[in-house]
């Protein structure tokens, strides 16, 4: 087979012959990058570096993959894949094929994109338009004209009426009394008047924009009803196969999830291509890998070269249908550990939280801190606890035995007069010896946990740092959160407005896989909800040496 021939499957250039051969696929969402993946990467972007004019958009940042395949013959070899489009194509030699081309010229999409941009043209051309502008303008200006108007009327009105008030208060006769009625029925004649005279000059103008207004409401409910239909016509056609060749379209995939629909961009990463390729051209998946390439985009934290697991609100549906017939290799589980007890009375225990242990029940059935209390605290009302730390991350936690004690934590949390410390190990050397870190956060919506800058919409959080260590290239810092968002801690330590350096094991952020995320609880201090005193706990965290 060559290229030529559509095969995709590049033969190392690298001498793999003393590498281990995977015996089955590691997980796409939980993985340590294999040998053979690394090299794959390092001779994909090898290639890149030939092609200058891709280099423009490929450095403005974008997620590439690779697959390590076995080909029929037995031959080892990889695939190539980014994700989206590049260069104004989806389908670019030495890279795998979109899984459905709705780029192709002849095709629905581009015909019903084509239809659509002319909607999107009139409709700039209506808001555009002088006349409108014209329009629009006149009934505003009357409108102005109008308050202004009526306003002076009423305050002369207003004026009259103090007056008549006094001569009546003065002792006014029947005739004067009369008179002065007449006076104030004429003055709210004349303004009623003036009102519908005003009214009916307004809707008049307004009758002139509503010609144009009317037009672009009816492009616009056009444009989004063919954009709807487009999206759920595309994902219709859009079908992947597992490896047992069965395809199946992206509106089933997704129908059974909650949102019932695709997210935009579905089957576009690199991931769902690769594998889309390997099973429809007899290939052997043996272990894939995707990595950032290029700058981090706005908003998100990516390195370039770091490697990252496939994103779960387009890909998690999919690739577990793609891959329900071939053997994952998973995760070892972590040796379970027990909380260790720090202090405890007859309202609160303070505990020592081990890393790889959830703080509250999840999905996966693991062990969590909080049903760990249930039965080691079983003769309390019923303990909660009251804050979270990440699965990946270890150390001092709060535990209410009670629901006073609960709600009283939680006030202190919420009033944040609770004081939180971290020791953190990243994979880099902070420059500054200490500092302020102000990023807004939000959710990720399409790769939850994962947590994203955003100045607009994301919740202010501020994290304070102090250097305490520098050997090796990498940084010991101490972290004081003052606000509590999620992933804050780690987020702020990858981000370039931030630390810059992902913490070390943080595979989520761009760190190189280790034995656990370097990041612990090491001392918390709060307001006793017993005795009212200020008091405080810290943890040592002994398990692990990161520099």
């Amino acid at each position: 087979m060559n290229e030529s021939a559509n095969d995709k499957v590049h033969l190392f250039c690298t001498d793999i012959s003393s590498y281990d051969i995977p015996l089955c696929l590691n997980d796409p969402f939980d993985y340590v990058p294999h040998p053979l993946c690394k090299a794959a990467a390092a001779e994909t972007m090898q290639h890149i570096a030939l092609h200058p004019e891709w280099s423009r958009e490929l450095e403005a940042g974008k997620m590439l993959g690779v697959l390590v395949v076995r080909r029929s013959d037995g031959e080892i070899g990889f695939l190539s894949a980014f994700s989206g489009n590049l260069c104004g194509t989806n389908d670019l030699p030495y890279f795998v094929p979109p899984i459905y081309d709705m780029l192709h010229p002849d095709g629905f999409f581009r015909r019903e994109e084509r239809l659509i941009s002319e909607l999107n043209t009139r409709l700039d051309e209506l808001l555009c338009a002088p006349d409108r502008k014209k329009a629009i303008d006149s009934e505003q200006q009357l409108r102005d004209r109008a308050a202004k108007e009526l306003a002076a009327m009423r305050e002369e009105m207003q004026i009259a009426k103090v007056h008549r008030d006094a001569l009546r208060a003065g002792g006014a006769t029947p005739r004067l009394a009369a008179q002065l009625d007449d006076e104030s029925r004429h003055a709210k004649a004349e303004y009623r008047r003036a009102k519908a005279a005003w009214q009916t000059r307004i809707e008049s103008a307004r009758q002139l924009s509503a010609r144009y207004e009317d037009e672009i409401a009816v492009l616009k409910n056009e444009r989004k009803s063919r954009s709807e239909a487009l999206q759920t016509m595309l994902f219709d056609h859009f079908r992947v196969v597992d490896a047992r060749q069965q395809p199946r379209s992206l509106l089933d995939i997704f129908a059974p999830t909650p949102q019932h629909l695709p997210p935009a961009g579905t089957g576009e990463c690199a991931a769902p291509k690769l594998f889309h390729y390997a099973f429809t051209h007899s290939l052997t998946p043996l272990c894939v890998a995707e990595f950032w390439y290029g700058a981090s985009p706005s908003g998100e934290v990516r390195r370039h070269g770091a490697y990252y697991p496939a994103c779960r609100g387009k890909c998690k549906p999919l690739l577990d249908y793609m891959l329900r017939a071939t053997p994952i290799e998973r995760q070892p589980e972590a040796p379970h550990k027990e909380p260790r007890i720090i202090y405890e009375d007859n309202r609160l225990a303070v505990v020592d939280k081990p890393a790889g242990m959830l703080s509250v029940p999840g999905l996966t059935g693991a062990a969590s801190v909080e049903e760990w209390a249930c039965e080691r605290f079983a003769r309390s009302e019923a303990p909660r606890v009251v804050h979270r730390l990440d699965m990946g991350v270890s150390g001092v936690m709060l535990i209410a035995l009670d629901s006073d004690t609960y709600r009283s934590l939680q006030e202190q949390f919420s009033r944040r007069t609770v004081s939180k410390r971290y020791t953190a190990i990243v994979d880099g050397d902070i420059v500054s010896d200490e500092g302020v870190i102000d990023i807004p956060l939000r959710p990720d919506p399409l790769d939850r946990p994962r947590q994203m800058a955003d100045p607009l919409h994301g919740k202010p959080s501020l994290t304070r740092y102090r250097v305490t260590m520098r050997r090796g290239g990498r940084t010991a810092v101490e972290l004081e959160p003052v606000t509590g968002r999620t992933h804050q801690l780690r987020v702020h330590c990858a981000a370039a407005e931030g630390l810059g350096f992902p913490i070390v094991g943080d595979t989520l952020y761009g760190a190189e896989p280790a034995a656990r995320i370097a990041l612990h609880s090491c001392r918390i201090e709060f307001t006793h909800p017993g005795t009212g005193k200020r008091v405080s706990f810290e943890s040592h965290c002994p398990d692990t040496e990161y520099i």
